[in-house]
């Protein structure tokens, strides 16, 4: 009978210890989709900041120089972004040998294709691709 009894609350004790696990495994699977779910949150305020701060700088900019269009003004912030980020690859300790093209039809066109990029991005986005 003590056998029984032994055999008894071992299976309980087994039953009991992966409930408990399954509800660890669970608990963490729960806090990483909302880490995850805060992070992207994050992430798309930046960018919609950047955008703010895009847009007024064109405003402002054509404000001061009417001739300019605003895609004239885009390309231009392009350009200096792109300056920064050789610059920043250049600063980094680390940094591996990068061959970007430096002539100016290159970064146009470089410019052309982070544009063309950007809009698949949000045609996908709106067709229900993406979450934003």
């Amino acid at each position: 009978m003590n056998e029984i009894n032994a055999a008894q609350r071992l299976r309980l004790a087994a039953y009991e210890h992966s409930e408990g696990e399954k509800i660890r495994v669970v608990k963490a699977a729960e806090a990483d989709a909302e880490a995850k779910y805060l992070a992207g949150q994050g992430i798309a305020r930046q960018r919609q900041a950047i955008m703010a701060g895009l847009k007024e700088s064109v405003q402002s900019f054509q404000g001061e120089v009417s001739e300019v269009g605003s895609k004239d003004v885009l390309s231009l912030m392009l350009l200096t972004q792109y300056f920064d980020a050789i610059k920043e690859i250049g600063v980094g300790g680390g940094a591996s040998t990068v061959f970007i093209p430096s002539n100016p039809g290159a970064v146009a066109d470089m410019a052309a294709q982070v544009r063309a990029g950007i809009l698949q991005g949000d045609a996908a986005n709106l067709s229900g691709g993406g979450r934003r």
